[in-house]
């Protein structure tokens, strides 16, 4: 079974090569390859920092930036 299944999310250090600031965000996984250490996914929050990104947008994201792993009922209210 791969380590992150479609649905999952994810919190991800995201650094900003110019100025060195970096922020975490989730990224909602859509596939993941174990082998690559790969996962290709969707930003689900609106950067904070001045950055291209947005949310919504595309990834690819290495597993060694990824902090944090939740499945989407972790994030639902009771």
């Amino acid at each position: 079974m791969p380590k992150f299944q479609p649905g999952d999310y994810v919190k991800a250090k995201f650094q900003d090569e110019l100025t060195g600031e970096s922020e975490w965000m989730w990224v909602r996984v859509d596939s993941c390859d174990d082998e690559a250490g790969l996962l290709l996914g969707r930003l689900d929050n609106e950067p904070l920092l001045g950055t291209a990104l947005h949310a919504g947008d595309e990834l690819a994201v290495s597993y060694k930036k990824i902090v944090e792993h939740r499945k989407p009922w972790e994030f639902q209210k009771q």
